[in-house]
C-alpha cells in the first residue's frame, strides 16, 4: 500500500503555479530556468505546462544552490558538468570546495577593507573631499576597496 501511494504521488502532475507555490519561487523563475536549460521543457496539456514531482526536487536543488551563492554557470556544472556521471554528492563537494575558496578570498578582501575603514576613521581629519582625495592619492592605496567589490561583482 505504501508503494502504491508513493507511486501515485510521484506520478501526479502539477501546474506551474502549483509548483511555484510549493517550492516558493515565482512562475517566471521556473520559465526562465526552462529557457536557459536548467530545467527540462515541461510537458504540455492544452497549452499549459505540467510537471511531475521530480521537478519539485530539481527546483529544491536550484533553490539551495542559490541560497549558497552558486551562479547559474555553477548550477549548470552541478546538473550537466563533464563528470555528470559522478554521484551528486561528488559534484556538490567539488563545487562547494571551489565556493569555499572564493569565500575565503572574499573574506580576506573584506578584512582589508575593514582595516582601511578603521584607519580612515582614526586618521581622517580632512576639511574637504579634495583634501581627502589628495591624501588617498598620496598614500598610493587608491584601488584597495574597489578591487574587493569588483572581484565580487565579476563572480556574479
Amino acid at each position: 500500500m505504501f508503494v502504491t501511494k508513493l507511486k501515485a504521488k510521484s506520478m501526479a502532475e502539477f501546474t506551474i503555479s502549483e509548483v511555484a507555490r510549493q517550492v516558493g519561487v515565482q512562475a517566471s523563475a521556473i520559465r526562465y530556468y526552462e529557457q536557459i536549460g536548467l530545467l527540462p521543457p515541461a510537458r504540455r496539456v492544452s497549452g499549459q505546462r505540467r510537471y511531475d514531482s521530480t521537478m519539485l526536487y530539481r527546483l529544491a536543488v536550484i533553490q539551495r544552490a542559490r541560497q549558497l551563492g552558486f551562479t547559474l554557470d555553477e548550477m549548470r556544472q552541478l546538473f550537466f558538468g563533464v563528470r555528470s556521471a559522478a554521484r551528486a554528492s561528488e559534484r556538490w563537494q567539488q563545487l562547494s570546495r571551489r565556493k569555499m575558496a572564493e569565500l575565503d578570498e572574499l573574506m580576506d578582501g573584506i578584512e582589508s577593507v575593514r582595516r582601511l575603514l578603521r584607519r580612515m576613521m582614526k586618521n581622517c581629519h580632512c576639511e574637504t573631499l579634495e583634501q581627502c582625495g589628495m591624501e588617498i592619492f598620496r598614500s598610493g592605496r587608491i584601488d584597495l576597496a574597489g578591487s574587493v567589490a569588483a572581484n565580487y561583482r565579476r563572480r556574479q
